[in-house]
């Protein structure tokens, strides 16, 4: 039982945490990509305005998908 619980405590700290995905930098891709990783980075930037904004009103996880889907919505009607 002992080598069972080691391996799987060595299986936890060999792996790598996971981050979150990076902002496009329109600037470090082909020019013929570059409108699309601009569109990329304006819609990175709108996902992660709404996150602030659910944090800051502290929603629900239960409730997240459906405040972060209303916020995204309602910014596109905006525009």
């Amino acid at each position: 039982m002992k080598p069972i619980i080691f391996i799987a405590a060595i299986a936890l700290l060999a792996t790598a945490p996971a981050r979150s995905q990076p902002l496009v930098d329109p600037n470090k891709v082909a020019p013929e990509y570059r409108e699309a990783a601009e569109k990329r980075r304006a819609e990175q930037l709108r996902q992660r305005e709404c996150a602030l904004k659910a944090d800051l009103e502290k929603v629900l996880p239960r409730d997240r998908t459906a405040f972060l889907n209303q916020c995204l919505d309602t910014m596109a009607a905006k525009q």
